[in-house]
């Protein structure tokens, strides 16, 4: 990735301009250069405007999650992965995605009761997922845990859907993270899959959990 050549040009540009496309180039008042945001993060849209890289719901047939939340981000060399240098580059520009500051870690003991997070739980282990006009966002994550992190990071979330997308995804094992504005019961949660993928499978949603904030 080219972060670490443009983390000075970053810098620079973003602490002296408001929010813009991805696609236009940031003029500097105090350097004499244009920055595109875009080629910072390789060609991706992570603004609001884009919906932080996945303007495509995740129910609508063509859809790709817009971003990777997590421990390995060497796993997914064709997302933009988020941590490290990439979220303090973000930390800086208003309207794009940003990231949550501590990655969440599971209990040292599982025994013990999970800590209060402030989201309570509207469904659990369903075979469907939510699919609202509220959607902002999704992408890929390893935890539950994560995926509300992502949710308490994005300005005006107030819930997240956690589920596997069987089969879909381009196969990934991961967790998808669908972010909203609004809280949404069992009755919203009617994208069951059964899209057709490239190697001639059929998608399914399983462990589907929604998280509304309090």
């Amino acid at each position: 990735m080219r972060f670490a050549a443009l983390l000075a040009a970053a810098v620079a540009a973003t602490t002296s301009v408001g929010a813009v496309p991805a696609h236009q180039p940031v003029e500097s008042r105090d350097f004499s250069f244009s920055l595109n945001l875009g080629d910072l993060f390789d060609g991706f849209d992570l603004s609001n405007n884009n919906h932080y890289g996945a303007p495509i719901p995740p129910w609508v047939f063509g859809s790709k999650p817009g971003w990777y939340y997590g421990p390995h981000p060497g796993d997914h060399p064709h997302l933009p992965c988020l941590g490290g240098l990439i979220c303090r580059i973000l930390d800086l520009i208003p309207f794009f995605i940003h990231c949550p500051h501590n990655y969440p870690h599971p209990p040292t003991d599982p025994t013990d009761p999970p800590p209060a997070d402030g989201y309570t739980n509207t469904f659990h282990n369903i075979s469907a997922a939510v699919q609202a006009d509220d959607y902002m966002t999704f992408g890929l994550v390893e935890t539950v845990a994560a995926c509300k992190a992502m949710c308490d990071s994005v300005d005006g979330c107030g819930f997240a859907n956690s589920y596997h997308d069987v089969n879909g995804k381009d196969g990934s094992p991961l967790l998808t993270c669908a972010l909203f504005r609004g809280c949404h019961g069992p009755e919203d949660a009617d994208n069951e899959g059964g899209q057709s993928q490239p190697d001639g499978s059929i998608n399914f949603i399983a462990e589907s959990d929604g998280w509304c904030k309090q």
